[in-house]
């Protein structure tokens, strides 16, 4: 996509809301953070459409962040390997290795698993989506997009990865299940239990509340630090998710119909949904 189809696209959404029209290309580019809040921090953008790749990389670069790209997903495994980013900006569609099968294989890999991941792509359908969230993607941006949105994301799920822990204990148990909090590590029993970055945040805020019932609005401020406007189908697919992992477990997270989830201490509970 040519830049001056993305300038279109958000001054169009400029008109449709009736917000202040950017005059230059200039007022576009301008990002609100200053370069040096964000320094050291590294981001990889893989996406095959180049001029996608220089106007987010020319935002990313303003706001202070490292950037590295890349439009041949078939070397992007190579160069996030190498580059080692703390997070990654990832296209879905893409020829020979689509972005989907990227994430997959960077979740596989001990120092990437746990990066925080953002699809950004023109597939915006809710089971796209969900697929996304499936594969192990933290967020997800549809094209056409703003790219200062987009910035404002990278900045949340950064410093949501940097945050000090939610209590001052290094570990949390519920039944079988325990938090390594210090090592980032989640166990049923005996057994290790892969998690994402998101994943562990959103069990450890569960298991930090026992008992309490939060609302899907309250997860994803806390856990995605969105609004609550924000599609609450997100936190269903990451409680499935986690269900599944925790195996018979996973009946300690108890879903309170049209309210959101808690976790309980008894497996015995009756579901509410």
């Amino acid at each position: 996509m040519h830049p001056a189809s993305l300038v279109q696209q958000l001054c169009d959404r400029g008109n449709s809301t009736g917000n202040h029209l950017p005059e230059s290309i200039f007022e576009i580019l301008a990002v609100e953070t200053p370069p040096a809040q964000n320094k050291g921090q590294k981001v990889l953008v893989v996406d095959d459409e180049p001029d996608v790749v220089e106007l987010v990389a020319y935002h990313l670069k303003n706001s202070g962040f490292r950037v590295r790209t890349v439009t041949d997903p078939t070397t992007s495994i190579e160069r996030a390997r190498s580059f080692l980013p703390h997070l990654v900006i990832l296209d879905i569609m893409m020829p020979d290795l689509n972005g989907t099968q990227i994430c997959r294989i960077l979740r596989s890999d001990p120092q990437l698993k746990n990066i925080p991941i953002i699809f950004l792509t023109a597939r915006g359908e809710e089971a796209d989506r969900i697929r996304g969230f499936e594969a192990g993607c933290d967020d997800y941006v549809s094209k056409p997009f703003s790219v200062k949105e987009l910035v404002l994301r990278v900045k949340s799920k950064l410093r949501r990865a940097g945050e000090p822990d939610l209590d001052e204990t290094k570990r949390l148990q519920v039944g079988r299940i325990a938090l390594d909090l210090e090592r980032h590590k989640a166990s049923v029993g005996k057994r290790s239990v892969e998690l994402t970055l998101t994943e562990f945040k959103l069990l450890q805020l569960l298991m930090a509340r026992l008992g309490h019932v939060l609302t899907r609005e309250v997860l994803l401020v806390q856990v995605w630090n969105y609004q609550a406007e924000i599609e609450t189908r997100t936190v269903d697919t990451f409680i499935r998710r986690l269900r599944q992992k925790l195996g018979s477990e996973g009946a300690r997270i108890e879903t309170i119909r049209g309210v959101g989830y808690r976790m309980v201490e008894s497996k015995d509970h009756r579901q509410s949904s």
